[in-house]
């Protein structure tokens, strides 16, 4: 008989596993909450660790055709003065890839037609559940229930098998939020073949533009603001051209061609990192186990990292608890340096004293390109099936 698992949430995280258990032979249900699959959302950056993983997932290829190589990465100040640029070529050429940067609609509709998205069930938002030593139970808002062999949460940062599982558990707030959207645009300094782009930082917020695939333009603006202040639809457009005007071109030039139907507001949070993140059959995955702020562009790939592990620790035993207890132990290291990092990512890019921007700027500037891609080979260099000897 066919061992069970039971997937809570169907996006990338969710998906990946489902993937790679179904072919290993597993009998794989997904239960998302979401009534539908909406074609919103921003754009995601995979770099060469997100690729090796999508490459496991045998979707790496159709990546690379939807989505844009990031060609061009630079960091300038607020007025365009270049800061530094990252070695791209070179990388690629390290890690045998460029990084991508793709709609995460896009994403998921790839993972969902790997994975045979049709029987995902929709609208099955999940209360909580009971295991003893055969069997998992999933407990539905609707009053089913699903059993299985193992249950996996991959429902976001406000998971709803994390609450049943850790009690107490807040949000973190970044201190600033976000606005992001996606136009057509071109500029002839950013080539739509070569792909990439920049950000620019300011004074306690910095503005990202970038090629997102089929001659679109990702950007996202993130601001320093308290908590919980709202732009609504119809505000949001002017909002970021009055915080951002007078900036490097042209900045102002890609809001202004962006629809404001095509801007999305919220605010940015992560988790403390958790000493532990499952019990028995029930395990975490992606946001659910450990959200982190977007400033290391890595919430994507760690999902699917933590996929392709516990994906491999279930095929290689019978006893589910052992199994996702092993995936823990070699994923939690990583996810909660990825975690920290992010945060002190945050605090020197939001920087808003004038001498510590003065300083950092300096210091930027003085440091060799080939220098900051070493400091970032710990991210993008990983792979998981080199580090588990597959």
């Amino acid at each position: 008989m066919k061992r069970k698992a039971i997937v809570v949430g169907a996006g990338i995280g969710g998906l990946s596993v489902a993937i790679l258990l179904k072919n290993i032979g597993w009998h794989v249900e997904v239960f998302e909450k979401a009534t539908s699959f909406k074609s919103m959302g921003a754009g995601i950056v995979l770099a060469a660790n997100g690729m090796k993983a999508l490459e496991r997932l045998g979707v790496a290829g159709e990546i690379k055709t939807l989505g844009k190589k990031v060609g061009k990465a630079e960091i300038r100040t607020w007025d365009g003065e270049l800061l530094f640029q990252l070695p791209t070529k070179v990388m690629a050429e390290r890690y045998g890839t460029y990084s991508y940067l793709i709609h995460r609609a896009s994403l998921q509709e790839i993972l969902l037609d790997k994975f045979d998205g049709s029987v995902v069930k929709l609208q099955k938002s999940v209360s909580g559940f009971l295991q003893d030593k055969s069997k998992v139970t999933a407990l539905f808002s609707d009053g089913s229930q699903v059993e299985g062999d193992v249950l996996i949460g991959a429902d976001g940062i406000h998971s709803a098998i994390r609450a049943n599982l850790i009690q107490k558990d807040k949000l973190r707030y970044a201190g600033f939020t976000a606005l992001r959207g996606i136009c057509s645009f071109e500029d002839e300094r950013y080539d739509l073949k070569k792909g990439g782009g920049f950000e620019a930082w300011g004074h306690g917020k910095r503005f990202g533009f970038s090629h997102l695939g089929q001659d679109r333009i990702f950007w996202f603006a993130a601001i320093n603001a308290p908590e919980g202040k709202v732009i609504p639809i119809g505000a949001r457009k002017q909002a970021a051209l009055e915080h951002f005007k007078g900036w490097y071109n042209p900045i102002e030039s890609v809001i202004q061609a962006t629809n404001e139907e095509e801007i999305l507001h919220h605010d940015i949070f992560d988790k403390k990192p958790l000493s532990h993140w499952g019990s028995g059959r029930v395990t975490l995955l992606g946001d659910a186990a450990h959200p982190m702020l977007p400033n290391l562009g890595q919430g994507g790939a760690q999902a699917m990292e933590d996929a392709i592990v516990l994906a491999d620790c279930l095929s290689n035993t019978k006893d589910i608890a052992e199994a996702n207890f092993k995936y823990e132990r070699e994923r939690i290291s990583r996810t909660t340096k990825m975690v920290r990092h992010s945060r002190k990512m945050a605090s020197m890019m939001q920087l808003e004293n004038p001498v510590a921007i003065g300083f950092r700027n300096v210091m930027l500037q003085a440091v060799p390109s080939h220098i900051f891609a070493s400091r970032l080979h710990w991210v993008v260099g990983h792979e998981v099936s080199r580090m588990n000897g597959r």
